[in-house]
């Protein structure tokens, strides 16, 4: 299986509008972070996490030719605005694909963006995506994929585990009934927003303890602010990096099995 980093920033993007910090007129490519998405590919099938707001841009930059399915983390709007870029691969297949989250994920989407769902009576475009609600693991081309339910400030989001691999964006906490979900996990994609704390995410200290709390062997850090420089990433320990836009790496869809304790 292998897991493509579409966007690695934060919802303002890196550079932000308007900045002039040293991250956001860094030279090196890797400090311009488009708004957090990935990509898993698996046996010819290309599912997508989230339709970020910059997904045309990745699309193109990725040369990614099909979407087979989309799983959707939560509905704030740096996940989800970038939805109606699907339209072109609909021309391209004429066909639905499938969309996962959770009822509440699903309700919002739908209600915001409801001729992605539905083609009403006059609507000259059909619609992309077919709303499937999670409500525990399931299968996906050959796929076990396991929702797990994260704590998001004062919200919620969704991470998912396939295999040894899982990824954790938007999170402030993982809840002890996650931990158990996430046992056996190898290489961890995780919300590590910026140094310092926030109230709706990890910082990179809490991110890297909640990584080492489930077990993780290899440790991402994702949805990076333009407090992070990529060359921070001398700062950091063993076994942990700061995601980048592009970076490719392979993981094992296997799952080992889930602790009995």
């Amino acid at each position: 299986m292998e897991i493509t980093i579409l966007g690695s920033g934060t919802s303002t993007g890196i550079p932000m509008v308007g900045c002039t910090c040293p991250v956001c007129r860094s030279s090196d490519p890797r400090d311009r972070r488009s708004r957090a998405s990935l990509l898993i590919a698996h046996n010819g099938h290309k599912i997508l996490v989230d339709t970020s707001t910059d997904l045309r841009t990745q699309m193109l930059r990725q040369q990614v030719d099909r979407i087979d399915g989309v799983l959707f983390t939560h509905a704030h709007a740096d996940h989800i605005n970038g939805i109606d870029d699907l339209r072109g691969f609909h021309f391209l297949h004429r066909r639905l694909v499938p969309c996962f989250g959770t009822e509440a994920t699903l309700a919002r989407l739908q209600a915001g963006f409801r001729y992605v769902f539905v083609r009403d009576e006059g609507a000259t475009h059909p619609p992309l995506l077919e709303p499937v609600e999670i409500d525990g693991p399931f299968e996906l081309f050959g796929l076990r994929i396991i929702p797990v339910p994260l704590e998001h400030g004062t919200g919620s989001s969704c991470g998912y585990r396939i295999g040894t691999f899982a990824y954790l964006t938007d999170c402030s906490a993982i809840p002890p009934a996650s931990e158990h979900l996430l046992h056996g996990v190898h290489t961890v994609v995780i919300d590590g927003l910026r140094w310092s704390p926030h109230p709706f995410h990890f910082n990179i200290d809490a991110a890297i303890a909640a990584a080492r709390t489930i077990g993780a062997i290899r440790i991402i850090l994702t949805h990076l602010t333009h407090e992070v420089s990529h060359a921070d990433g001398a700062r950091l320990p063993a076994g942990v990096e700061f995601a980048w836009d592009g970076m490719h790496f392979g993981v094992d869809p296997e799952q080992a099995p889930l602790s009995r304790d």
